[in-house]
């Protein structure tokens, strides 16, 4: 099954360069609805305006952290099932099985590049 590349993705990242090569990255790979967001706060008002098939999000934010809104997402019975891929410079494994219970799909450490990101999603997407 090959990955719905018209699937609405929202970057989340306080780094516009981030979010600048997030989305550069996803547009390599096919993907053209990609919206950002600059915290958990922002992230979440998108979120309740919009279905998006996908959610990539820096864990290290201010002032609501991607792991913060990871458990928003989940504790919402409209978002929950909504596809997360936590992005992060630091691999510290207690992240890693925090982001796990808290219910993220996948995890990325940065620096990535396109294949990485493609495989990631395909992950959790189920292509």
């Amino acid at each position: 099954m090959a990955l719905d590349l018209s699937m609405p993705i929202l970057v989340v990242d306080d780094y516009q360069t981030m979010v600048r090569i997030i989305r550069n990255l996803l547009k390599q790979l096919g993907f053209e609805d990609v919206d950002d967001a600059s915290d958990g706060t922002g992230a979440l008002a998108k979120l309740k305006q919009k279905k998006y098939g996908l959610v990539i999000s820096d864990w290290n934010m201010e002032p609501m952290t991607g792991y913060e809104l990871l458990r928003h997402v989940r504790a919402d019975d409209a978002l929950r099932t909504t596809p997360f891929i936590m992005v992060t410079a630091e691999s510290k494994t207690e992240n890693v099985i925090a982001a796990k219970k808290a219910g993220v799909n996948n995890y990325i450490v940065k620096p990535f590049n396109a294949q990485t990101l493609k495989t990631k999603i395909e992950a959790v997407c189920g292509a």
